[in-house]
């Protein structure tokens, strides 16, 4: 059974930043303007963490860093998820692609969050899996849908950008907000940053696929690299922080289709936000 008052859809409309066209891109990283010299920069910070987490957990905390995998929140007492964990007053986004492995989900929904998985995939539109976790057929985009899609009533998933999400579902804010958008993740972060969404999210699970420059990112080689560090630096802009960066060491080492510092196709990226308040 849905809790009917979480789809009790009204408009809020609680943007609180001026809509911005484009963000700003970072100098080059060297005068030579080449990939590797944009790669490592990029690469160097991806994996360097800025701030420290004695405290990762996605439900198998107490077997170690190592058993982990990919995805991992901090539940350092310092940052807000803890208090908001420990409250059972905690909000949790995941979006996905033909999802498979919900496990940190599934620990956030028994720890006492309210968590929402966006896949566009299932067959219902609205279902409750457990007795805090709920499935929407919705897919979240960097871009609202063309007039004639909008018009149309079929079965299909419908897709919005993640700020008319929150407005339609009333959220003001997300504890956690996990993304594995299958390449679609740089231009769905540039939005979040040019719709001023980021203050409204508390930590950020973000996988990056660096096989290819991504869907309508454009651009050389060198140019595509400074674009996706100019995006990392706009999260840093806003507060954002890396606390752990993971790597799969079975993925291939393909970097825009080559081989490039012998870096990974894929790194899962973990930030917190570290102006958000308990």
């Amino acid at each position: 059974m849905i809790i009917s008052h979480l789809y009790t859809f009204r408009p809020m409309f609680f943007i609180s930043h001026a809509l911005r066209w484009r963000i700003e891109l970072e100098p080059w990283a060297s005068e030579h303007q080449s990939l590797e010299d944009e790669a490592g920069r990029f690469l160097r910070y991806i994996t360097t963490p800025q701030v420290s987490c004695g405290s990762l957990a996605n439900g198998k905390a107490d077997e170690g860093e190592g058993s982990l995998g990919a995805w991992a929140v901090c539940l350092n007492q310092s940052y807000s998820l803890w208090h908001k964990v420990h409250s059972k007053h905690c909000r949790i986004y995941s979006l996905g692609l033909g999802m498979e492995e919900r496990a940190l989900e599934g620990f956030l929904a028994q720890a006492g969050c309210e968590v929402h998985c966006f896949d566009p995939s299932l067959k219902q539109p609205h279902r409750q899996q457990q007795p805090r976790l709920w499935l929407h057929r919705l897919s979240v985009d960097w871009r609202d849908p063309p007039p004639a899609a909008r018009a149309q009533r079929h079965q299909h998933a419908s897709t919005k950008k993640l700020a008319a999400v929150l407005n339609d579902f009333g959220h003001r804010e997300v504890d956690v907000l996990k993304a594995d958008m299958e390449s679609a993740e740089w231009k769905i972060l540039e939005n979040l940053v040019l719709e001023g969404v980021l203050d409204q999210v508390g930590q950020l699970l973000l996988e990056v696929h660096l096989h290819w420059a991504g869907f309508e990112v454009g651009g050389h080689d060198p140019a595509v690299v400074r674009y996706w560090f100019s995006l990392l630096q706009e999260l840093h802009r806003a507060s954002f922080r890396l606390f752990r960066c993971h790597s799969d060491p079975a993925k291939p080492h393909v970097f825009l289709h080559k081989n490039v510092l012998n870096a990974s196709s894929t790194y899962t990226l973990g930030f917190v936000n570290t102006q958000w308040k308990p």
